[in-house]
């Protein structure tokens, strides 16, 4: 590893042992990079050294339009914010909250000008959950949208390692964009080492107990030069869109790092489920799109209302893409959609196709600069048709922070995604199902035993089984086996209040879509739930 710049070390003293890391790959010519490297000088800085900041980058709420000129200026008001008012010295870790906005891009730039770490969080996320993240990952600041201050509030009370809080989109004399208004536009971005560590990004594990997935300045870079110019090849001239969180790295990616990465510009909507997203794609003649399949099913049926000329490219990914979905999009609008596999551990997608490759059922092909395989329980690699575990490795891979389950995802220096695929005779790899307890429902995922938690903490619980079930429209869906303690009412009146306590316990896109009340749950002689029966019924 190249001298680190970071003062505070805590990232790379937490870094799992070398033995334990994957294999990595950096076998394409344009993965040769530097050993020192800020992904901010590489995506922002050096547009606007080459002559075009005023090229239009960020679009947002109420007409808001920046250039990268515009973006940089923002960015580097705010790291002066960090490092003269706050006392941010490279490593220290960064929580940022709130919905995709440019000022939330700014405040992304800003962390890595100062060579700091950005731990993004969804912005749904409860006290509890932000607690977990914050004292897994020690942070120290934060950097809130003030309509979201609540809960991170309530959090830092019970995390004592977050001391500074600034709040954006606040009137107030102390808040981030008043700290910033008189600050020097220009800042000088650190000069770090390609492997310091950039982001944290954090994702669920089937526990619910969440993983700290590391990732690099040279991972950054590294991802929009594999999969964007081989499968999605976007040009200059694109103007990205979609609803994925910039918490997701699938949303940080498609719709930051992937524009930006060739000059490109985004569109960030606060909200954009199906029926916002329709009409922003006609309102900003958007031409590439990122979604999930549940998110394009239900675009397909309104399609025909709306301004889609402009449209050309469409991406899906976070879940897998049932053949009837592509079709249903397909038969709309005329537009393939690219699909991709990727995971939080790898930081974005290493499996997927172009258009013209595109199959239906298949999530495509290892990309350039990736290698995937099937393996069976033993880690030999199985042939053509049969179904086993996916196995990827390339310039990018699973590095937790201070996890022992990183003995359970890197094995024998393969990435273990916990996806069950198999290939088939003409090199493709098909779907078929999670090998772990998470579910996947529309494009997020669902630790059971997390949804079990919440729910057990509601008085009239008296036990609880979390799995997910197939559907439609999601993909999957959260359903709920729960037994009542006596008296209690096992009735509809019930199901409401139990899916709205969950709702208000963790993030609510966790909540038990499907209760089943049970007089018990199948359980083996030594008490162990049965899972599987409850799969089965």
């Amino acid at each position: 590893m190249a001298e680190t710049s970071h003062l505070d070390t805590f990232a790379r003293d937490h870094l799992p042992p070398r033995e334990q890391w994957p294999e990595l790959l950096f076998d394409l010519p344009e993965l040769q990079l530097p050993d020192r490297l800020n992904c901010a000088a590489e995506l922002l800085d050096r547009w606007v050294e080459q002559g075009q900041g005023e090229r239009l980058c960020l679009q947002g709420a109420g007409g808001l339009r920046w250039s990268y000129a515009d973006l940089q200026a923002r960015a580097n008001q705010i790291a002066h914010v960090l490092v003269d008012e706050f006392g941010v010295v490279p490593g220290n870790r960064v929580l940022l909250r709130g919905a995709n906005t440019p000022q939330l891009a700014a405040c992304w730039f800003a962390v890595q000008k100062v060579g700091a770490i950005a731990v993004a969080t969804m912005p749904m996320l409860r006290a509890m959950e932000l607690s977990q993240v914050i004292d897994k990952a020690e942070v120290s600041h934060a950097l809130c949208d003030a309509r979201l201050a609540e809960e991170l509030t309530l959090a830092q009370a019970q995390s004592p390692a977050l001391k500074t809080v600034a709040h954006f989109f606040s009137d107030a004399a102390d808040g981030l964009e008043a700290r910033a208004a008189g600050k020097p536009t220009r800042f000088a971005t650190l000069d770090t080492a390609a492997d310091d560590c950039a982001l944290i990004a954090f994702t669920s594990g089937t526990t619910g107990q969440p993983k700290g997935t590391m990732h690099f300045h040279r991972d950054v870079i590294a991802i929009t030069r594999c999969w964007p110019p081989h499968c999605l090849r976007p040009t200059r001239d694109d103007v990205f869109i979609g609803s994925p969180p910039l918490a997701f790295t699938f949303g940080l990616g498609g719709l930051l790092l992937f524009p930006m990465s060739v000059g490109a510009s985004a569109v960030l909507l606060e909200k954009a489920g199906p029926d916002a997203l329709l009409p922003a794609i006609a309102h900003y003649r958007a031409s590439v799109c990122f979604t999930a399949p549940t998110a394009y099913r239900v675009m397909a049926a309104q399609a025909s209302a709306h301004d889609l000329s402009s449209l050309r490219k469409c991406v899906s990914a976070g879940e897998a893409l049932p053949a009837a979905t592509r079709q249903l999009w397909k038969d709309s609008t005329g537009i393939e959609l690219i699909d991709g596999i990727g995971a939080t551990e790898l930081l974005h997608i290493f499996i997927s196709h172009d258009e013209s490759y595109a199959r239906p059922g298949a999530t495509g092909k290892p990309i350039p600069g990736y290698k995937a395989c099937v393996m069976d329980d033993e880690g030999q690699v199985l042939p053509p048709g049969q179904v086993g575990k996916l196995a990827v490795k390339g310039p990018t891979g699973c590095r937790y922070l201070a996890d022992e389950r990183q003995r359970d995802y890197v094995k024998n220096g393969w990435n273990l995604t916990g996806d069950a695929y198999l290939l088939d005779a003409e090199g493709y790899f098909v779907y078929q199902a999670r090998t772990d307890d998470m579910i996947v429902s529309g494009g997020y995922n669902i630790a059971g035993p997390e949804v079990e938690s919440a729910l057990l903490l509601h008085p009239v619980v008296a036990e609880c089984a979390v799995i997910g079930v197939g559907d439609a429209e999601r993909g999957q869906i959260v359903k709920a086996f729960v037994v009542l303690h006596p008296g209690h009412a096992a009735d509809e009146g019930q199901v409401r209040v139990l899916q709205d306590f969950v709702k208000a316990t963790i993030a609510p896109y966790k909540y038990p879509r499907a209760i089943e009340f049970r007089a018990s749950l199948p359980r083996t002689e030594s008490g162990k739930l049965q899972r599987f029966r409850l799969r089965s019924a």
